[in-house]
């Protein structure tokens, strides 16, 4: 089988007459990423691209020669203008990588989500990356790898201000999940794949294996399932690299299999009570499989319109056998129908959601919508019934505001709602949070780190960004409202005298994008008010006369990139 795999590959390798470039721009790739969705709305990027499969692959979609240059900086004005080199008459490519440089900075606690391979950490923490990128003919290899550095300095974490019983919840509730608070002792140092792949493309379709971050869903600021919140995992990977025109619409997608590491780590560096009563439950040691898909579609008739579909499986990999395990594409959905109604036969966690984008390249405006189920129904009664039940959301819209006295300029306005916390459903069926499972007890993480939105399980965000752009600049105020794990606020502590204990942060911020000659720069730097900060009580009068929540500390969160584009 090997044998006869590796000669069709060779033979489709000398045989493809397609010039196919199976380039990326990598989730998260600070200016571009944005640049380019920003660009669909004023029409000079194909209206029929979803930009609900990410990485991109803009050299499909816009004809642009080279990805990393795509208003043609370094042709006008550079230092060193080297692009793409082709060779074997056109059929072959070779080109450096940006070399970047991502730096973070945290004052008081850790802040911040969808940075990939970097930690949740207090103080300095800095992500380099660079690589080459070859083709020929459907072959094309990516190797970009990535290497952090972080000062995980020590900071008052949940421990510090809680007693016995507090401390039991948190574990009582954290031990479905790897996500540590803190990740170990000391400075922290980690290199890894990063955005790399090696692929066979043919036409729009490509196959491959991958260690990218991968984005599913419309969001911006989040997604429900798939993110760069955590580090890329090894994948294999089936996707289109462009829009599949039919009769009746055009389609993406994408199917994966992959490997999910585990930290085995505490939730804590706290693990007992003070009576010595061991408070964390080790988790099963055996990596993960994860495997899902996203269909995309737009329908032929409603121009702008994308409707989408994700779902995904997460299971111990030594539980995992037969074809229908490994490729559970047609499990039933609803628990009825599956397994004589006991639901799956064995430990494994669900997630899907549906999803929808309409652009709106006249009024150079779009909305979106995510709306996700991480919990299946019994059957279709009980979803009528409830189908709010373990359901989270985003919302969001985007429109850009042409200066007319100055061209190619605006104001681009931007608002998305994140809603990860329970409804009132959970009084009478609570679902547990989203990403937190209790038999895949690492939940919905990679590495320690959760696989969608980067607010986390029970996490409620609302953001506000309006923002002066001109090609690949931009500079603008970002306004953030962000509740930690509600759900968890819920389990852990009671109400005193009717007031709660959320602990809420409210960021305002400077954020800015800039190019000059070689250089691509990012920036921003927030203010953070954590009020009721890690739901510490500053006071209180035990006889309940009084409550006095506010544990309020100040946190200044600041980025700085720069990229060498070659």
């Amino acid at each position: 089988m090997k044998k006869l795999f590796l000669a069709i590959s060779i033979a489709a390798l000398f045989l493809s007459s397609e010039k196919t470039i199976a380039q990326t721009i990598p989730v998260g790739t600070p200016v571009l990423e944005d640049y380019y969705r920003r660009l669909q709305l004023t029409g000079g990027v194909d209206s029929t691209v979803s930009f609900t499969l990410r990485p991109l692959y803009p050299a499909k979609s816009t004809h642009i020669h080279d990805v990393y240059d795509p208003d043609s900086t370094l042709k006008k004005d550079s230092w060193t203008s080297i692009g793409p080199i082709s060779f074997a008459k056109g059929y072959g490519s070779f080109q450096i990588l940006p070399l970047t440089i991502q730096q973070q900075y945290n004052s008081d606690h850790p802040y911040g989500w969808n940075d990939g391979l970097m930690i949740p950490a207090k103080g300095y923490q800095t992500m380099i990356s660079g690589g080459f990128f070859v083709k020929i003919g459907p072959l094309s290899i990516q190797f970009r790898p990535e290497y952090v550095y972080a000062q995980n300095s020590d900071f008052a974490g949940y421990a510090s201000g809680h007693n016995d019983a507090d401390l039991a919840n948190y574990y009582g509730y954290h031990n479905l999940i790897d996500q540590p608070e803190k990740f170990g002792n000391g400075t922290y140092t980690k290199a890894s794949l990063g955005q790399s792949s090696i692929r066979l493309t043919f036409g729009p379709i490509s196959a491959g294996l991958s260690n990218e971050n991968l984005w599913w869903g419309p969001g911006i600021q989040n997604a429900l399932v798939l993110s760069n919140n955590a580090a890329g995992f090894k994948h294999i990977t089936l996707n289109t690299v462009r829009p599949i025109h039919t009769f009746i619409g055009s389609f993406e997608g994408q199917i994966i299999a992959g490997r999910l590491e585990n930290t085995n780590m505490p939730a804590l560096s706290v693990t007992t009570t003070s009576d010595g009563t061991d408070l964390y439950v080790p988790k099963r040691t055996d990596w993960r499989y994860y495997t899902g898909y996203n269909l995309s579609y737009q329908p032929r008739w409603v121009p702008g319109l994308f409707l989408g579909w994700i779902r995904t499986f997460d299971a111990y990999h030594n539980d995992v056998h037969g074809f229908s395990n490994y490729f559970p594409f047609l499990t039933p959905f609803q628990k009825a129908d599956a397994n004589n109604g006991a639901g799956d036969s064995f430990d494994r966690d669900q997630q899907t959601s549906f999803y929808a984008r309409w652009l709106f390249t006249k009024a150079k405006a779009e909305i979106y919508f995510e709306y996700g189920i991480g919990d299946n129904s019994y059957n279709y009664k009980d979803f009528l019934g409830s189908p709010e039940h373990s359901r989270a959301y985003i919302f969001g819209l985007r429109k850009l505001f042409p200066l007319a006295a100055h061209k190619d300029q605006g104001i681009l306005f931007g608002v998305e709602i994140d809603q990860l916390s329970q409804t009132v459903d959970y009084i009478i069926r609570d679902s547990g949070g989203w990403y937190i499972h209790s038999q895949v007890r690492q939940g919905q993480t990679n590495d320690g780190q959760i696989l969608g939105a980067g607010t986390g399980s029970g996490g409620n965000l609302q953001t506000i960004d309006i923002s002066w752009v001109n090609g690949l600049k931009k500079f603008g105020v970002l306004f953030q409202r962000y509740e930690h794990d509600a759900d968890f606020a819920r389990y852990g502590f009671i109400p005193i005298n009717g007031n709660d204990r959320n602990w809420v942060d409210f960021a305002v911020g400077l954020q800015g994008d800039w190019s000059y000659k070689n250089l691509l720069f990012n920036a921003k730097l927030q203010g953070i008010k954590s009020l009721n900060y890690e739901w510490i009580l500053k006071d209180y009068d035990p006889n309940g006369a009084y409550y006095i929540p506010h544990n309020d500390v100040f946190n200044m969160h600041a980025e700085l990139g720069v990229s060498y584009r070659f």
